[in-house]
């Protein structure tokens, strides 16, 4: 069950409330999970039996994705604005430095944090913001496609085709090598996410000339990349690589862009790895 804060966040016009659901399970040090665009926390459910053993595993809904309300007026959903809000998300639960795993946005953010040294390590996998110009437009093309696909859809038409492999297929097989693998329940929920999504066009918009080409030194930096990612081809990693030269660059053989649900036993080991 997700449980919901509120906290206050600066703006030009003043101070803004800002509500952020999340879901806490485990024990050890803690450790913040970011999911993608048009995802939801639940991206990590794979993952979490594992890392739950060894850390405080907190699990988000991103400001307008899941279940947390859209940003107010006056934030913007440009990378300080977000790394700013889950700084202040994280001071409001008394989370002091945590460790932070995210996937795609989630990973730009996760470096976002590390840059400003408000966490102990950085887990990015298949983060955005190391594209091409060409590749950008190619993953935001993607996106909204996928978008647009999950609104057509009526939710019978959707509920019936997540029974079978074929139709998980269908509705999953860009983010996911091994789209079977993904139960019936969350390929609903997650294509229900998706179409719900108050903060997608916002945050596409705001990514339009987003580039991380800053290091983040000082603290240990993962930085992975699935073999088989149809969305942010695999040779950015190399770029990420260049820009964080400390940054240990892992391959996920055979898992797409959302490799959580693909290799849970590889993702936990290598969250898990770089949080030691």
């Amino acid at each position: 069950m997700a449980t919901t804060v509120s906290f206050s966040v600066d703006s030009p016009q003043g101070p803004r409330t800002v509500s952020v659901a999340y879901e806490r399970t485990g024990a050890g040090e803690p450790l913040l999970l970011l999911h993608g665009i048009g995802h939801h926390r639940q991206a990590w459910d794979p993952v979490l039996p594992v890392l739950a053993v060894e850390r405080d595993v907190i699990a988000v809904d991103l400001p307008g994705f899941g279940v947390s309300p859209e940003l107010p007026e006056g934030l913007p959903y440009d990378l300080p604005t977000v790394v700013e809000v889950l700084g202040a998300f994280c001071e409001a639960i008394g989370l002091d430095r945590p460790h932070v795993a995210g996937n795609s946005l989630g990973g730009l953010l996760a470096l976002g944090l590390g840059r400003k040294k408000l966490v102990r390590s950085v887990t990015a996998l298949s983060p955005a913001g190391f594209w091409s110009e060409g590749e950008r437009r190619y993953a935001f093309g993607t996106l909204r496609a996928m978008r647009r696909a999950a609104l057509s859809m009526p939710v019978p038409l959707i509920e019936r085709l997540s029974r079978s492999a074929a139709g998980r297929t269908a509705l999953t097989s860009t983010i996911y090598a091994r789209p079977g693998r993904r139960s019936p329940d969350a390929v609903v929920a997650e294509t229900l996410a998706l179409r719900e999504a108050t903060g997608f066009h916002q945050t596409l918009a705001a990514g339009g000339g987003v580039a991380f080409t800053d290091d983040v030194p000082g603290l240990p930096v993962t930085v992975a990349w699935g073999s088989r990612d149809r969305i942010l081809l695999r040779r950015q990693g190399v770029r990420a690589k260049h820009t964080i030269p400390d940054a240990r660059l892992v391959r996920l053989p055979g898992c797409g862009h959302v490799p959580m649900n693909d290799d849970p036993a590889l993702v936990a080991r290598v969250v898990l790895d770089t949080s030691r």
